[in-house]
C-alpha cells in the first residue's frame, strides 16, 4: 500500500513538472522576444539620433551657407549702387560710355568715351515721344495694338494683348513710363504716312537739333541699328526736356490703366527705380536695355542744387547704371568746386556753352 502511494506520488510529480515546462518555455520565449525587441528599439532610436544629428547638421550647413550668399549679394548690391561711396575719391563710374553736364552753363562735368557710337535700346522713345508731339495728333484719339505692334526681333514680352485700344496720350506714357514697345510701335503706326514716315522724321528732327552721330531705324530702340553717341544723347534729353508731356509722363512713378475686357486696372511701374524711390528730383528719365546696347540710363536732375543731364550707356548688371547715378551725385554735392573729369576720351567734348 505505501509503495503503490509513493509511485502514484511520482507519477504525479512528473506529470505536473511536465505541465509546467510549456508554460516555462512560452515564458523564456517571451522573455527573449521582449530582449529583442527592446535590442531593436535601441537600435533603431540610436539610428534616429543619429540621422536627426546629421539632418539638423545639413540643415544648419544650408543656412550658413544661405546667409553667407545674402551677405555677398548685399555687398555686391551696396557696390553697384555706390552706396559705400562718399565721394571723397576719384569718380570711377561702371558705365563704359558716360557724360554729364550742367544742364543750366554747359560746363561738363564728366566725360567718358562720349564720341563713340552704340545701340541706344529704348532711349529712342524720347525721340519717339517728339516726333509723335511735333506732328499735333490728337492725345483723345483711340489708338489700338495690332498684330505688327508684336516684337518678333527680340521676342520682348508685353502687357499689351493685341487688340487693346487705348488713348494716343495714354500710350506715350506707357511708351515712356514703362518703356512699352507696343504702345510706342502703334504710335509709329498710327502716324499720317504710316510707320516708315515716322522713322524717316525721327532721323530728321535727330539733324535738326544737332544729333550728327546719330541714326533711328524703329521707333522702339529693339532695333540695334538706332545708335547714337553720349553727347548726341545729351542734346536729345534737353529737347525732350522742352516737351511738358514727356517730364510729365518720364517722371511718374506707375499709373493704373483700365483696358477694355478687364474688370480691374492694370499697373504700370516707371522703369527707373530712381524715379519709383522719389529720393532724387528728377525732371526727365528714360532707361533702355537690349543685348547689344546692355544697361542705359539718361536723366535730367538737380544734384547740389544745379540742373543736371546725365548719360550712362553700355553698362553692365541691372544696377550699375543706377550706382553710377548716385555716383555722380554724391561726387557733386562732395566737391564744391566740380573739376571736369575725363575718362577714356580719345577727343574732346564738342558741346560748349549751354545746350541748346
Amino acid at each position: 500500500m505505501l509503495k503503490r502511494f509513493f509511485r502514484n506520488t511520482v507519477i504525479l510529480c512528473v506529470v505536473f513538472s511536465v505541465s509546467l515546462l510549456p508554460t516555462e518555455l512560452l515564458a523564456a520565449n517571451k522573455s527573449q522576444k521582449r530582449i529583442h525587441v527592446s535590442y531593436k528599439a535601441g537600435k533603431k532610436s540610436n539610428t534616429m539620433n543619429v540621422k536627426y544629428r546629421v539632418s539638423n547638421s545639413y540643415r544648419l550647413q544650408k543656412a550658413k551657407i544661405r546667409l553667407r550668399n545674402e551677405r555677398i549679394w548685399l555687398a555686391q548690391r551696396s557696390a553697384m549702387l555706390g552706396e559705400n561711396y562718399d565721394g571723397s575719391s576719384d569718380l570711377q563710374l561702371a558705365s563704359a560710355k558716360a557724360l554729364v553736364i550742367n544742364q543750366k552753363t554747359g560746363e561738363v562735368v564728366y566725360a567718358k568715351n562720349t564720341n563713340t557710337p552704340s545701340p541706344i535700346a529704348s532711349i529712342t522713345k524720347l525721340m519717339t515721344a517728339m516726333v509723335m508731339l511735333d506732328a499735333g495728333l490728337s492725345l483723345d484719339d483711340t489708338i489700338y495694338v495690332s498684330e505688327e505692334d508684336v516684337d518678333y526681333l527680340k521676342g520682348s514680352s508685353s502687357r499689351l494683348p493685341v487688340g487693346s485700344a487705348l488713348a494716343r496720350g495714354d500710350m506715350l506714357q506707357l511708351a515712356l513710363m514703362a518703356s512699352e514697345n507696343r504702345a510706342a510701335s502703334a504710335m509709329a503706326r498710327n502716324y499720317p504716312g504710316g510707320r516708315n514716315a515716322f522713322v524717316n522724321a525721327m532721323n530728321a528732327k535727330a539733324q535738326a537739333i544737332g544729333m550728327v552721330n546719330t541714326h533711328f531705324a524703329d521707333p522702339t530702340g529693339l532695333d540695334s541699328s538706332n545708335v547714337s553717341t553720349a553727347e548726341d544723347l545729351a542734346k536729345m534729353v534737353q529737347a525732350a526736356y522742352q516737351y511738358p508731356e514727356i517730364r510729365m509722363a518720364t517722371t511718374s512713378p506707375s499709373r493704373e490703366i483700365y483696358m477694355a475686357g478687364r474688370i480691374y486696372p492694370v499697373n504700370f511701374n516707371n522703369t527707373n527705380g530712381l524715379v519709383r524711390a522719389g529720393e532724387w528730383e528728377i525732371g526727365l528719365s528714360k532707361t533702355g536695355y537690349i543685348s547689344e546696347a546692355g544697361r542705359c540710363l539718361v536723366m535730367q536732375a538737380q544734384v547740389a542744387g544745379e540742373p543736371m543731364i546725365m548719360v550712362f550707356l553700355d553698362s553692365n548688371g541691372k544696377l550699375s547704371r543706377i550706382g553710377d547715378a548716385n555716383r555722380v551725385r554724391k561726387w557733386v554735392e562732395y566737391n564744391k568746386e566740380i573739376k571736369p573729369t575725363t575718362t577714356g576720351q580719345n577727343e574732346s567734348v564738342t558741346i560748349s556753352g549751354k545746350i541748346s
